[in-house]
């Protein structure tokens, strides 16, 4: 089986038949990865630019990783130092990079909705690594797999994602990734922070975080995005610690083996207590370890070197 396309946009549109085929093939990668010698030939001869319009230090460099384990040349744009702050658009920025012969774009963009645009233009594979408040489908592929290791599956668990949900490309992915695999996901956060209607993409909303993480077996933070946000939407970052902060006591009302997850940065004191982040419920390092996993996978399968 292949993926549909050339291009990884959002796992929005992806089938349950793609989102399991970009996990079972990380998981052989994962093996790849314990070797003393990481690497494989897959991509020798192919070219991965990484364009990136927002600043990133985890996604990027997994990218960046993944590229070189498959014998790939990588190379990565910094927008602040190119033709870009000369005022170059973003469909002429990406012409003259195919133009190189590139073989895939991974493309970050404060606009929702950038990888679409340049997918449409460009013969060269386009993978998005986050578009605005949109969507980020390798962050919401490597949760799925964690969760899958730590549970066994994602059929009918509970996953509840707390924080900045309307401002989170994270959240939405997951939530079209999760639901579409059969689990039960809730969000909470402030009001000023769930979106209107996000119960249609099949969530259960709770305001109180307390209501929101009894008895789940996933609670997965989010950060908050402070550099997409109006001002107001809460009234001091103490105040939303008070009631949003994961701490030990309120990880006593989820099940006895709840796995905590944050796609990072983390802010500390803040989404999270370092207590939870640092304790045994923790799986956000096996999360950056999977990452590297996913991406190799995507890269792969979308090479056009699957047989």
């Amino acid at each position: 089986m292949k993926l549909s396309g050339k291009d990884l946009l959002g796992i929005k549109e992806m089938s349950t038949d793609e989102i399991n085929l970009i996990i079972d093939t990380a998981e052989s990668f994962k093996e790849v990865l314990e070797r003393d010698i990481k690497k494989v030939p897959t991509l020798r001869g192919k070219t991965i630019v990484n364009l990136f319009y927002e600043p990133s230090t985890r996604t990027r460099t997994s990218f960046e990783l993944a590229g070189k384990r498959l014998s790939a040349d990588v190379v990565n744009i910094t927008p602040s130092i190119s033709s870009i702050v000369k005022g170059e658009s973003l469909i002429d920025t990406a012409k003259n990079i195919e133009s190189m012969n590139s073989d895939f774009i991974i493309l970050r963009h404060s606009a929702a909705g950038a990888p679409y645009l340049i997918s449409k233009v460009l013969r060269s594979s386009i993978i998005n690594a986050g578009d605005g408040s949109h969507e980020h489908p390798t962050q919401a592929l490597l949760d799925i797999l964690t969760i899958k290791e730590k549970k066994g599956g994602i059929r009918d668990i509970d996953v509840a994602i707390i924080g900045d949900i309307a401002h989170s490309r994270v959240a939405r992915s997951n939530i079209y990734g999760l639901t579409k695999l059969g689990a039960k996901v809730r969000v909470s956060g402030p009001p000023t922070m769930i979106p209107w209607g996000i119960e249609k993409l099949g969530v259960k909303v709770f305001y109180k975080i307390e209501d929101a993480l009894k008895d789940v077996d996933v609670i997965m933070m989010l950060r908050i995005q402070l550099e997409r946000q109006e001002k107001g939407l809460f009234p001091t970052i103490r105040e939303y610690a008070k009631l949003y902060c994961l701490t030990p006591e309120r990880v006593k009302l989820a099940k006895t083996d709840v796995i905590i997850m944050h796609p990072g940065p983390i802010n500390r004191g803040v989404e999270i207590s370092p207590e939870v982040s640092d304790g045994p419920y923790s799986v956000i390092l096996e999360q950056v370890t999977n990452g590297l996993a996913v991406r190799m996978a995507v890269l792969y399968l979308l090479s056009g070197e699957v047989e």
